[in-house]
């Protein structure tokens, strides 16, 4: 094997993290001692062993004079488990081979110099690019201290996301839906507003073997959310919380007593203000959202400049129809000029259906 098989190895390892770990990274290591693999480990649950322990602790041999691969540079810091860089140096390893750097300000760099000090040879942004793509939701949340926002719709190929009475179930076929469960999966929160739970009484759960649920995260300004809904009856069961503008704390009971979350949010333009939102959300360690939500707080998420990744869906239908719903609505914009542009779009058949995946440039947005 070459060692680009040995990170590609180490990447896998990482990906089985995916969902347990947040708002922690993904990270795989894999040992090698004279051309053969001693060790190999993740990061498998928040607050669990890091990779390199983990990988240490699966050796078949002493790891001394070995070579390990690494996808994230080692922490360098006490934090739930103790750095992984003294049990590098304890364990006499004797080179280092690093994926990405770590952009946490408690080792951005520090780990790679202190392995260097203690004669550690150190080789870093090996695969890197492939190294950074597991890790795109940790690297914005550790710089920003807000979530990564992800906007998922489905549509028709005429743009719509329910037929003119109001029906959607279903519009993607068995294959794209599934991928959707796994990405609530994926991302630690799930966030719907008050006109979604009106009109579809969603579970807003994961439905896929061993999937973790998300935190349900209603946008609900005025506090509208019906007691009985399946969002509030399950709340116990799969943590609610509804972000709200109402002051009138004795409305806040109901909910409270169902086990739901009530986060009182600043209001902007008579609606839950989404930038303090986020800010709350990011405070209580939530590191990313998949938004579900209808037209209005699609749009109202774009405008407040939250999103970062758009997913669509489009299915090969038509459903015509003027007064048919479609993804973003609101006032739109004026001008073609100051459309939301999105960029770096990626393609891929899902069954039947069809997900193109693309990151918003605000950049370039002419409101901005």
């Amino acid at each position: 094997m070459k060692e680009r098989d040995y990170m590609r190895m180490a990447i896998e390892l990482a990906k089985q993290g995916c969902g347990y770990v947040n708002p922690n990274p993904m990270v795989g290591a894999v040992i090698v001692k004279e051309g053969r693999i001693i060790g190999k480990g993740y990061h498998g649950s928040y607050g669990g062993l890091h990779a390199e322990r983990e990988a240490l602790a699966n050796c078949t041999e002493s790891p001394e004079g070995a070579t390990i691969y690494v996808t994230l540079e080692p922490c360098c810091h006490y934090g739930k488990t103790p750095p992984c860089t003294e049990a590098l140096i304890e364990h006499k390893i004797a080179k280092v081979v690093i994926g990405s750097p770590d952009p946490n300000p408690k080792v951005n760099g520090k780990g790679a110099a202190i392995l260097r000090e203690h004669g550690i040879e150190v080789v870093q942004d090996f695969l890197r690019e492939e190294c950074d793509q597991i890790n795109f939701v940790f690297f914005h949340y550790i710089q920003t201290g807000i979530p990564y926002v992800v906007m998922k719709y489905a549509m028709t190929m005429d743009g719509k996301i329910a037929t003119y009475s109001g029906k959607s179930k279903w519009i993607t076929g068995e294959t794209a839906r599934e991928q959707v469960h796994r990405d609530r999966h994926r991302y630690q929160a799930i966030m719907a507003g008050i006109g979604t739970v009106l009109a579809d009484n969603p579970m807003l759960t994961c439905r896929i073997p061993e999937g973790r649920n998300p935190v349900r995260i209603i946008c609900d300004t005025n506090l509208r959310t019906p007691v009985d809904s399946n969002v509030v009856v399950t709340a116990r069961e799969v943590p609610t919380w509804i972000a709200t503008c109402c002051v009138d704390r004795e409305k806040y009971l109901p909910y409270e007593e169902w086990g739901c979350k009530i986060l009182k949010v600043s209001a902007l333009e008579n609606q839950v203000d989404l930038v303090h939102l986020m800010k709350i959300l990011g405070e209580k360690k939530i590191d990313s959202v998949l938004l579900e939500g209808g037209g209005t707080l699609n749009w109202t998420a774009l405008n407040s400049g939250i999103v970062k990744k758009v997913q669509t869906y489009i299915a090969p239908k038509l459903f015509g129809g003027a007064l048919a719903k479609s993804p973003v609505r609101g006032y739109g914009v004026e001008n073609p000029s100051e459309a939301f542009r999105l960029i770096n779009s990626t393609i891929q058949r899902v069954g039947e259906d069809y997900l193109i995946e693309s990151e918003v440039d605000y950049h370039v947005h002419g409101n901005c």
